[in-house]
């Protein structure tokens, strides 16, 4: 018989629990699962132990917690939670047992005799279960809830899952990031990173067939922050988006991505399904104007993954939500963030992408004007070197930053070209109605003509007036 879906759903709930309490301590911690499973039993039955060394646990998480016994008509477990905890300002360890199908909650909880700690001085909890079916069920989500939770790149906190003698460690790698003295957005930033060059299924191995290094990912952050009011805590939603062109070798990678972008969402410090708000965010985000247009965002199970029209199969786009509060971070039901806010966070993102990489995440009429860039460049470069008056072509080095001895005309038509595309760039992330004169080309400033003057182009807002 195998395990059903709700008893994983729980086993996560139970491992989030225990993450935030090792997040909040102020040392090292340890976050261990353990799945055993009895070899005389038919069915089999799965023995789970959930370990930590963080603050000690408050009995008020378990009070909404809710779990079926059957499942098709079959007994799956008897709906009882073994817990140990302690803190280190506590003398005892104690002992309670929690039945979670009693619907009265201040009888779910009974405490049993406590264990004396003799002057020792730790903080820890420890919760076990058992449960009808075979251990290996378990291991996908639990391998799966670890990997999304490294993405936050918490750098106090290491995890391991032991599976029939068997250890899988995860933690941090802080060469990478400086994760005790980086913000919440660097380390996620960090960890999104980590996630997709492992394609978010390997322990530490980064997929040689699609990545040689990082320089292939494409990385924009934003933030968006909510002030708190009487209907709703304040809070905080960090968006990193990931874009990577693939390698040639892709099409050899089973595990490489399939034209889909998948969405992970967290809730304060915890991976959670996505909110009916920030799934309506998504669909209104104004994607066109980013050069992307959104065929459909399936929602499965809490798992959602964004298809794209007319999308290059050889690119890949990971989006990472966190959201953060001030309400108590072991509690389930916590607060949502607006639409807005979440849409804001999405923006300011790929407005971070596109600030960082010229020509990038340009809407199609972007791209059409851009298609005449290289023509342009070049046509002014032949204009330049063409030139017999040698003050003229002194000149225009000048400006594009060359002397006349290093002047190639290659360099010089790839600069102007570049230079063009950036200003595309710029007017691209301004709103229509707030557009002034193109910047100038290749001056700060203080000059009377600039290379481009504002100018409408097919009843548009870029400028193609040159003039020398």
């Amino acid at each position: 018989m195998e395990i059903s879906a709700p008893v994983p759903k729980l086993l996560l709930q139970l491992i989030s629990s225990a993450f935030q309490r090792c997040r909040l301590a102020e040392d090292l911690c340890r976050l261990s699962v353990l799945l055993d499973q009895s070899t005389d039993k038919d069915p089999p039955i799965s023995f789970i132990s959930i370990a930590d060394t963080g603050i000690g646990c408050n009995l008020e998480e378990f009070q909404d917690l809710k779990c079926p016994r059957e499942s098709n008509g079959a007994k799956i477990w008897d709906g009882l939670l073994s817990v140990k905890t302690t803190c280190f300002t506590d003398d005892e360890v104690y002992y309670y047992h929690i039945n979670l199908d009693e619907n009265v909650s201040n009888k779910r909880v009974k405490r049993q005799p406590s264990q004396a700690k003799n002057g020792a001085k730790f903080s820890g909890t420890e919760v076990s279960l058992s449960v009808v079916g075979s251990r290996d069920v378990l291991m996908a989500p639990i391998i799966g809830f670890f990997q999304k939770m490294l993405v936050l790149q918490i750098p106090n906190v290491t995890m391991d899952l032991v599976v029939n003698q068997t250890q899988y460690i995860f933690v941090v790698n802080a060469d990478k990031t400086p994760c005790f003295t980086a913000s919440n957005l660097e380390r996620l930033k960090s960890g999104l990173e980590d996630y997709v060059i492992k394609h978010g299924n390997c322990l530490d191995t980064m997929c040689d067939h699609c990545f040689s290094d990082r320089e292939y990912l494409k990385v924009g952050s934003g933030t968006a922050c909510s002030e708190e009011n009487r209907k709703r805590s304040g809070g905080t939603m960090d968006v990193v988006i990931a874009i990577s062109d693939l390698l040639e070798t892709t099409r050899d990678c089973s595990k490489s991505c399939d034209g889909k972008t998948e969405v992970l969402y967290f809730d304060n410090f915890s991976p959670s399904p996505i909110p009916h708000i920030a799934l309506t965010a998504l669909r209104k985000i104004d994607w066109k104007s980013y050069g992307l247009i959104l065929a459909s965002v399936n929602d499965q199970d809490g798992h959602v993954f964004l298809e794209w029209e007319n999308f290059p199969s050889y690119v890949q786009i990971q989006i990472s939500l966190h959201w953060y509060h001030n309400q108590s971070p072991t509690r389930h039901k916590t607060d949502q963030p607006g639409i807005n806010l979440v849409k804001k966070g999405i923006k300011n993102a790929l407005d971070d992408l596109k600030a960082k990489h010229e020509g990038f995440l340009l809407s199609s009429h972007a791209r059409k004007i851009c298609s005449y860039v290289p023509d342009l460049a070049r046509s002014l470069a032949g204009l330049i070197f063409s030139s017999t008056d040698m003050d003229f072509q002194g000149d225009c080095f000048s400006v594009l930053g060359f002397t006349p001895q290093e002047a190639q005309r290659e360099a010089v038509e790839e600069y102007i070209q570049r230079k063009i595309v950036t200003v595309i760039g710029m007017n691209e992330r301004k709103p229509q109605r707030d557009q002034e004169p193109a910047p100038f080309l290749f001056f700060d400033g203080g000059s009377e003509t600039s290379f481009f003057e504002d100018q409408e182009l097919e009843g548009e807002y870029y400028s193609n007036s040159l003039e020398l």
